[in-house]
């Protein structure tokens, strides 16, 4: 069994090739659909070339008390409450039995599943439907168990946490159901998946049992233009991987308020796409506001059904980040912002980000910007080339020295047309 590892910054398969992360958020996946659905789902995002989907086994939305699609709780009940030391095993069309085939199917499309044992709100009820049902002792049991029965399965990450802050008793469930993952599953890879505007850096940045750190930066306005300082704050306070495991969600309400009018879009999703990779992050996650919940009756919050919102935009764009990032040599590149001579603010901030004997520079509004041409290494000359993130094509348009300051202009310029400049270095 082929297994992911730490590569530096960033993850590889252990024969070395390099692994991009690029998630998607279907976060009632087991909960909501039935195996034709799920099958149908699975394959039109490998299509789309995600790499993981992002998922909960006891899921958020009254994933305890309502059934999944064949009738099924993941627990039985002691004295009128779901407990996790007995889960449901028996009989034909188990809720297990559900999980088992949706996360086999997966794998016969080359998706990793990134496995969430439990939502939040199921060690920590501060909001949501809950009940509150973990305390360190069962968590640690729940977590071999689960770890146990899938630590054979090679498309495997897990991921604590689950939208939830950590107080000192919370850290103690989340310390032990890692515990039990360990002990069950040494190989596999763990993560965190944190509440909105936080880190995981902000509560486990001590815990060797994460593999790599991950950041909700979320869907208002507070830090979905900040997201790469956020991965620039994560790559300060620990050495191992880090991502943006739930920015902006495509066709969300802005702000969670549908009442602005305004949703969320491609554009505005793949501003922080790009933004987080040349900010050295190890992937990205993609969401649909429609898909992680799979709505099947649009409202003013949720405007589309789940089938509909699948083929949005967003997604066939947000597969081009990771065509970009395994056209060049992978492992190599690191943040640069000195190369930039015009940073801009806001929305119209630059990102720039350098390889081997590459540099990649992304205007998110296709504002002109000038480049330092002094800073980049010994090269004779640079091929110049525009990468759409619309398209995914790369054309290029120039052969540029290797000193002096250029003063460049995207092809297209406003909200909507980005651009990556790609320059190769010629020797």
């Amino acid at each position: 069994m082929r297994t992911l590892q730490v590569k530096g910054r960033y993850l590889a398969w252990d024969d070395g090739t390099p692994f991009f992360y690029l998630g998607d958020t279907a976060w009632e996946l087991f909960h909501r659909l039935n195996r034709e659905e799920a099958a149908y789902y699975l394959k039109t995002r490998a299509s789309q070339g995600f790499t993981a989907i992002q998922t909960v086994a006891l899921a958020e939305f009254k994933g305890l008390t309502v059934a999944n699609a064949y009738g099924r709780l993941p627990l039985q009940f002691t004295q009128g409450v779901p407990d996790p030391d007995k889960l449901d095993l028996d009989g034909d069309y188990t809720y297990w039995a559900h999980v088992d085939h949706v996360i086999e199917t997966a794998r016969q499309h080359d998706l990793m599943i990134t496995l969430l044992p439990t939502w939040g709100d199921k060690f920590n009820h501060n909001w949501g439907d809950g009940p509150e049902i973990f305390n360190a002792q069962n968590a640690y049991r729940y977590g071999a168990w689960i770890a146990g029965r899938y630590r054979d399965q090679p498309n495997i990450i897990w991921m604590l946490g689950g939208d939830r802050p950590l107080e000192a008793r919370h850290r103690a469930v989340i310390d032990a159901m890692a515990a039990g993952i360990r002990e069950a599953d040494p190989n596999h890879l763990i993560t965190f998946h944190p509440p909105g505007g936080h880190d995981s850096t902000d509560y486990l940045a001590d815990a060797a049992y994460l593999d790599f750190h991950a950041s909700q930066t979320g869907h208002d306005v507070a830090h979905c233009y900040a997201s790469d300082a956020v991965m620039r704050k994560m790559a300060d306070r620990t050495t191992k991987p880090y991502l943006d495991a739930e920015p902006r969600y495509e066709d969300h309400p802005a702000c969670f308020n549908d009442r602005l009018g305004y949703f969320w879009n491609d554009a505005d999703i793949r501003q922080n796409a790009y933004w987080n990779i040349l900010a050295g992050a190890c992937g990205h996650t993609y969401g649909n506001h429609n898909v992680w919940s799979m709505n099947r009756v649009p409202s003013s919050y949720f405007p589309h059904t789940w089938q509909e919102a699948l083929t949005h935009p967003g997604a066939g764009q947000i597969g081009f980040v990771k065509k970009l990032r395994l056209s060049r040599d992978f492992f190599s590149l690191v943040p640069a912002p000195e190369l930039l001579c015009d940073l801009y603010d806001g929305m119209g901030h630059m990102a720039a980000a350098a390889g081997h004997d590459y540099v990649f520079f992304y205007s998110p509004l296709g504002v002109p910007f000038t480049v330092d041409l002094d800073k980049l290494g010994d090269a004779k000359y640079y091929k110049a080339s525009w990468f759409d993130p619309r398209r995914g094509s790369e054309t290029i348009f120039s052969v540029l020295p290797h000193t002096g300051r250029t003063l460049l202009a995207p092809p297209t310029q406003g909200k909507g047309c980005d651009w990556v400049l790609i320059l190769d270095a010629i020797t």
